[in-house]
C-alpha cells in the first residue's frame, strides 16, 4: 500500500513549488515557477484551476486587508486579483540585483511576510533574506545565499528557520516581537545522500518538515534538528510542503520536473498523510 496519492491532472510541473492553504477559499494554491502558472486545487471535490502569469509567479500568500492575492513575482511583489485577473505591482526589493528573482515566502504570527531571493542564473551567492510588514516597511536580514528557501517559524513565532539550499543548511533566527532577528545559528546540515534542503513547514508538535531537492522524499525533524522520519516519494526533486484542509490535517508536497528523467511522477503534486497537524497559515497584514 502507497503512503501518498498523486494528484490527478493533465500536466506536470516544471518547478511546482510553495504550496499555500487557503481556507478562505477551501483551496490548495501553488505555483510552477519555470512554468509561469499559477495553481488551485479545491479540496471539497478535488476541482483543479489554473492561470498561466505573464512572468515567472514564485510564491502567493492572502492578504487581511483584501481578497487579493501578494503574490511573489520575478520582477517584485504584487496584489494579484484572479477573476478578472489583475496584478498591481508594489515593489521591487532588488533593483540593483537585476539577475535574481523571488523564491519562496511565508507570513509570520504578526503578519509580516518573510521571503528570500536568488540569482535566477545559479551563477553567484546574490540571494538575499527579507521581511515586509503591514506598512510597508522592507527589511533585508541576510545576505550572501546560493538559493534562498524554506522560511518557516516556531509554533510560539519566537524564531524563523531558512535556508540556503546551495549550500545544504538550514539556518535558525531569534524573531524578536519589533520584526528584528538575533543571531544566525546552524539548525541543520543535510547529510551526504539526503539532496538539498527545499521548502518546509512547522507542524503544531513544533517539528520540522522539510522537502529533499534530489533526495526523492520529505522528511520530519524534531526542534533540535534530529530527523524523526521520511516519506519517500516517487520524484527526484521535491519542492515544498504544507499542512491543507479544514482540520490541517492533510499534507500536500510539490515536486519539479527538472533535471530529472522525466517520468511520470517528476512534477506532480502529491498528498500524504502526515499523522499529525500543521498550524494555520497566516495573512499578510498590508
Amino acid at each position: 500500500m502507497t503512503n501518498f496519492r498523486i494528484v490527478a491532472r493533465p500536466t506536470r510541473d516544471l518547478l511546482g513549488e510553495g504550496p499555500y492553504w487557503s481556507a478562505r477559499a477551501g483551496a490548495l494554491f501553488w505555483v510552477d515557477i519555470m512554468g509561469a502558472r499559477l495553481w488551485a486545487l479545491t479540496l471539497a471535490n478535488d476541482r483543479l484551476r489554473n492561470w498561466p502569469m505573464p512572468e515567472k509567479i514564485c510564491w502567493v500568500v492572502e492578504q487581511a486587508v483584501s481578497d487579493n492575492l501578494l503574490a511573489g513575482f520575478k520582477s517584485g511583489i504584487a496584489d494579484l486579483a484572479l477573476e478578472p485577473m489583475a496584478i498591481r505591482p508594489r515593489l521591487a526589493p532588488e533593483p540593483d540585483r537585476p539577475h535574481n528573482r523571488l523564491n519562496d515566502a511565508k507570513v509570520d504570527p504578526a503578519g509580516r511576510l518573510w521571503f528570500g531571493s536568488k540569482d535566477d542564473r545559479d551563477q553567484e551567492a546574490s540571494g538575499a533574506f527579507y521581511s515586509l510588514d503591514g506598512k510597508g516597511r522592507l527589511r533585508r536580514h541576510d545576505d550572501g545565499y546560493l538559493v534562498t528557501n524554506g522560511p518557516t517559524f516556531s509554533p510560539e513565532g519566537d524564531y524563523v528557520y531558512h535556508t540556503d539550499s546551495g549550500r545544504g543548511r538550514v539556518y535558525r533566527f531569534p524573531l524578536h516581537a519589533d520584526g528584528t532577528l538575533g543571531e544566525r545559528s546552524l539548525f541543520l546540515q543535510f547529510e551526504d545522500g539526503w539532496g538539498a534542503p527545499d521548502g518546509m513547514t512547522t507542524d503544531a508538535e513544533g517539528y520540522l518538515w522539510i522537502a529533499h531537492w534530489g533526495g526523492g522524499r520529505v522528511s520530519r525533524f524534531d526542534p533540535r534538528g534530529r530527523l524523526d522520519r521520511s516519506v519517500p516519494l516517487p520524484a527526484t526533486n521535491i519542492t515544498s510542503c504544507t499542512f491543507a484542509g479544514p482540520g490541517l490535517d492533510r499534507m500536500f508536497v510539490t515536486s519539479a520536473s527538472v533535471d530529472t528523467d522525466g517520468g511520470e511522477a517528476q512534477g506532480a503534486l502529491f498528498e500524504i498523510d502526515p499523522g499529525v497537524t500543521g498550524l494555520a497559515p497566516i495573512a499578510f497584514g498590508g
